[in-house]
Order: structure tokens, then sequence, then C-alpha cells
């Protein structure tokens, strides 16, 4: 089923513009999202490929089923809350039955959670995003060997650095264990003045290894010095690789773009919405109302050009969201919104449809 299948049978309940046209921080170039609200027909709602969600290719244009609709809505999903309080410029259709929803009918505590805790999650994602412009990783990927040091005297040297300065090449060493000590090996040294003593040295492959090589050692040799293996450093390095490489791969290229282009090293859309829902998250918290479209356009479109340092909007929104949860402490808010009364409002507004459709075709 397709979104076109829904138009052409009536299915659809409400269909708005959403997002930033919206929220009323759309740009010349902003995107259109659509969203809405359907209703299977009664036979495929019964049966047994119940389908929660319909959207188009790009993910712009997202539908809900009416029973997932009211599922996020008493999880008080912002994306969904927001459909109930969508700017009537920005409605397309509304069926008279989908005015038996009513935002302030689910508005509760959990908006502390569902709107300021995601909040939050953007927040790191955009200190993530501020770490991985202002320090890039090179696309040569380190080796195993640039986490490995050397004893010297009292002190330890990368083990590329103790390899030159003893005239040495890492196919002459053998390591083994050290008993009891995780990670740290006994270094030996086939000087080859007689019989080669079978050394396999220190990595199976420096561009792909994983972990140090550990070599046979003939009984009575004794260790030229001591090896470290920094594990837990390579892991994180690995790690932190991988998901820079993995982000400039997948990164929307237009929004990066601006963010170069603005100078400030952070993502402006996204430290916008960060705002938006913690503002949207205090503003239910006092008054009990959800605000969709923003009165402070002018302010958020301030942080979308970039006219903000990144240090001065993590602090503000460090403030921001004390100010949430000491709003959110005192609300008068109910815990969670009522779920009997929702479930009944669902059954009553799909029985009400389905009874409608019905009557419609025996007349046909």
């Amino acid at each position: 089923m397709t979104i076109a299948d829904l138009r052409q049978q009536n299915l659809i309940l409400f269909e708005a513009v959403s997002g930033s046209r919206a929220y009323g921080t759309n740009l010349p170039h902003s995107d259109t999202d659509l969203k809405g609200v359907f209703i299977l027909p009664e036979k495929a709602f019964f049966g047994l490929d119940y389908i929660p969600q319909i959207a188009n290719d790009t993910n712009d244009e997202v539908f809900y089923e009416l029973r997932r609709f009211v599922e996020l809505l008493l999880k008080n999903n912002p994306t969904v809350l927001e459909l109930l309080g969508t700017p009537a410029a920005c409605i397309i259709y509304q069926h008279p039955l989908f005015s038996e929803f009513r935002a302030v009918d689910f508005l509760s505590k959990l908006c502390r959670q569902s709107f300021a805790e995601y909040a939050v999650a953007q927040i790191r994602k955009a200190q993530g995003l501020n770490k991985k412009i202002n320090h890039p990783e090179p696309p040569a990927r380190k080796s195993v060997l640039d986490f490995c040091y050397v004893t010297a005297g009292a002190g330890a040297q990368p083990v590329a650095t103790w390899l030159s300065r003893q005239n040495l090449e890492g196919q002459q060493c053998g390591l083994a264990n050290v008993p009891h000590l995780t990670d740290l090996y006994a270094l030996f040294i086939d000087r080859i003045t007689g019989q080669p003593l079978g050394y396999r040295g220190l990595v199976r492959d420096p561009e792909i290894s994983q972990d140090v090589l550990l070599s046979a050692v003939p009984k009575g040799e004794e260790p030229a010095a001591y090896l470290s293996f920094n594990r837990t450093g390579y892991s994180v390095y690995c790690r932190a690789f991988r998901e820079y490489w993995e982000w400039v791969e997948k990164r929307n290229k237009e929004r990066y773009a601006n963010t170069v282009q603005h100078g400030k090293n952070y993502d402006a859309k996204n430290m916008l919405h960060v705002f938006r829902l913690l503002q949207m998250a205090e503003e239910i918290a006092l008054t009990g109302e959800l605000n969709v479209h923003r009165s402070n356009r002018e302010f958020l479109l301030q942080i979308r050009r970039g006219e903000f340092e990144y240090a001065t909007l993590i602090a503000e929104a460090g403030e921001l969201v004390a100010r949430v949860e000491a709003a959110f402490a005192a609300s008068a808010l109910a815990a969670a919104p009522d779920k009997a009364a929702a479930e009944a409002t669902l059954r009553r507004v799909r029985q009400q449809f389905y009874a409608a459709r019905s009557t419609s075709q025996e007349q046909v």
C-alpha cells in the first residue's frame, strides 16, 4: 500500500505540511514535508498484514495508521503530538472524526522525556559533530604498532622509535606473554649470529592485523625489553576512525556545506531543533499547551545562520535543560496520558469510520 493508495481509497484522516514550514523556520529552499494519519480498510485491519506506517521513498511524506498514531501519542512522541498542534494554514485535509483527538488530552509529564531528553541527545550529536569537524581522522588508518611501546630505562618509547634506535627490523623480534600481566610481552631479538631462532615478528600484517603476534621462544633466551600494547586505546581509536568515515560517507552534504560556510563548525540545523524542542517542552510544562509554530523565528534562524558561537549555544542549552527539568517537577500535568480514554476514542473513531464507509458502499 502506498500514499497514493490512501488518497485514492479515501483512507486519510489527516494530512498536513510539517517540519520547518509548520514551525515557521523554513527558508526559500526548504523541503516540504508531509505528515498524516490514515485508517486501514476494515478487512486489512482485521487481517494478518497490519501496516503501522506508510512513507514515500525519501521519507519526507509519512502517514501513521490510526492505532500506531494513538500508541505514539500515549508516549508523547514529539513528531506525532505536533500533528495535533498543526497551524491551520498547514492543514491540507482533516476528516471530521479527527477532531476527536486533542493535544490537551495527551500532554503529560512524559514530554519531559520525549522532548527534553531527545533535545539532550541532539546536543550530544552536535558535540560529536563538532569533534568530527575539528578533529578529522586522517585517511591512513593507524596500525596496532602505533599503540605499542617498549621499555627504555625508567620510561618507554614508541616501538618504531625503539626499533630505529636499536637498528632493528620488526621481523627480527619475537613476543611472549608475561604471566599475570595483561597486554605486556617479553620482547626477544634474533641477532642472526648463528642459527635463526624463527621469531615471527611483532604483527602478522601491519596493514590489517588487530593484535600483536606471539612467537615460540627457545629455552634460555633473555628478553631484550618489554613491550606494552595499549589495547584499550587501539579499540577506542578504531571505533572513532570507523565512525568518522561512516559519518563522512553518510553525512548530508548540503548541511555539511552550510556548516563549513558559516564557519562555526557545528550543525546549525541540529542546534536549531535543540532549542525548539527545549522551548516547546518548557511551554508544555508551564502552560499545558502545545505551540508548534514558533514565535521566536528570528532567534532560531540566527542559530540556523551560525550567528552564535558553539560554546555559547551549548551553555545556553544546558541552562534551558535545567529550566525544563524544574518546570516539569512543578507542573500540574498528569504523569502520563489517560490510556483508557485514548483507547475508547480510538475504538469510537474507527467504528464510526468503518460504519460510514459501509453505509456509503451500500448506497452505491
